[in-house]
């Protein structure tokens, strides 16, 4: 069928539309990406140009392999990920929008090379012997769990951020809310609750002399991207892999329901429309081979770890485009973004009080999605195996990253390795998986299941 025979317009993953049509689409993606990944940047010491540029390096690199592994494309787009906010804070305690140093960062990138890495290897697994096995060691109650501390884990920070002016964060909070609830189904508008939220923040904060553009004023327009190289040398080298790449079992579930719901529309609008299937939710460990290889550009480069935007995967079950050339261009267009510098000092004007109104809101969700992804799995919480690996989870994440300095676990006995004590999330992630390992060593009786 050709495309003027269809009567519902769009475009399947391996289609191209015409170049200015593919060129709008494109920037469509970039704008639905670019509040949640300038934000962390912003948040966490990271270089905002830099990011923009990395993460559309790594989409077009993750889009290319796969047309070349498995003949089609794969349609995610690559931008940063919220699970390894903390992580990254532990190390820098960054202020808000001013980067951290380059030896940080460059610390920073040994662990996010190990997290690609990590993410490469279960990708081979699961390719080798079934997702059924990696969620034994796995499973829901652990992923939720670690969910749920990294986004509760971050709640002090947030309000932290809100007291530089608690009306104006909490009028961005409610408004933000608002227009997420409110204009949810409404057209391409109701997918930018975050940007529209920080608008309307800005705006308020101009009368109590919060924004101040001087900064834009004096930076150029074109700016290089800040590129620094992971570094293995730094006395902290050893807490950032621990606490960086541990984040992945929280982005591997996270990655897989993305794929499985890409794969339900694009097979379903392929049917439509009298097209055969294109079937991508039976590559999961390809998939994680592809997020793999994504970190490892982005600690290569200088930018934070990544995964496949679920706000790109709505933007495209809306408007029915799941073109890989589409999200190739959206790539380039970010990269090109990562060039422009009056647009990187405006970003850094966004008052703090509007940041952490928002930072409420997103760091809520994030824990609330770990306790849905719970739900979701029908994860029994009066079984006392899984409440016990839930429990030290839950107590171990959240009051070591909130009750000890910099989120570290002051433990003498790891200081040789870890100076600054234990990273409390990546500890508490590592603890459930020992613990549920035991179970899964000696099966407790059946009488313990309910």
């Amino acid at each position: 069928m050709t495309m003027k025979e269809r009567k519902i317009l769009g475009y399947l993953p391996n289609e191209t539309p015409p170049l200015g049509k593919m060129l709008l689409l494109g920037f469509q993606h970039v704008l639905t990406m670019f509040p949640a990944t300038v934000f962390c940047a912003l948040f966490t010491g990271f270089h905002v140009s830099t990011v923009l540029f990395v993460a559309g390096m790594a989409t077009i690199v993750a889009l290319l392999l796969s047309k070349w592994g498995i003949g089609k494309f794969i349609p995610l787009f690559y931008g940063s990920s919220f699970s390894y906010l903390t992580a990254y804070l532990a190390i820098t305690n960054a202020e808000w929008g001013v980067p951290a140093s380059d030896e940080l960062i460059s610390t920073m990138q040994a662990g996010i090379l190990v997290t690609g890495v990590i993410n490469i290897i279960i990708g081979l697994i699961i390719k080798a012997v079934g997702k059924e096995a990696i969620d034994k060691v796995l499973p829901p109650v652990i992923t939720g769990s670690v969910a749920a501390i990294i986004g509760f884990g971050l709640g002090f920070a947030a309000l932290g951020m809100a007291e530089a002016n608690w009306v104006v964060a909490i009028i961005t909070l409610v408004v933000t809310i608002m227009f997420s609830v409110y204009l949810r189904g409404k057209g391409f508008i109701g997918m930018l609750p975050i940007l529209l939220g920080a608008i309307v923040g800005y705006l308020i904060s101009i009368p109590f002399g919060e924004v101040s553009l001087a900064s834009v004023g004096a930076a150029s327009w074109f700016v290089v991207p800040h590129i620094t190289f992971p570094s293995f040398s730094s006395a902290m080298v050893v807490t950032a892999i621990f606490s960086i790449s541990i984040m992945a079992i929280a982005t591997i579930p996270e990655s897989t329901a993305h794929l499985y719901q890409i794969s339900l529309y694009v097979d379903r609008y392929a049917e439509a429309i009298g097209e055969e299937p294109y079937e991508l939710d039976k590559h999961i460990g390809f998939n994680l081979i592809l997020d793999g290889i994504g970190d490892f550009v982005n600690g290569l480069f200088g930018s934070t770890a990544g995964t496949n935007y679920g706000e790109n995967n709505s933007l495209m079950a809306i408007t029915l485009n799941y073109s890989g050339p589409v999200l190739i261009a959206a790539g380039a267009i970010s990269m090109l973004l990562g060039f422009i510098g009056k647009l990187e000092a405006l970003v850094g004007t966004v008052p703090l009080a509007v940041s952490g109104g928002l930072a409420i809101y997103l760091f809520g969700v994030i824990g609330m999605q770990g306790i849905a992804l719970m739900v979701e799995n029908k994860v029994s919480l009066f079984n006392p195996r899984n409440l016990a690996v839930g429990a030290i989870i839950m107590v171990v994440g959240i009051g070591g990253n909130i009750g000890y300095p910099g989120g570290f676990l002051p433990i003498p006995i790891f200081q040789g390795v870890f100076p600054s004590g234990l990273p409390a999330i990546a500890t508490a992630a590592v603890l459930g998986i020992l613990v549920n390992a035991v179970f899964l060593i000696f099966e407790p009786p059946k009488a313990a299941e309910i």
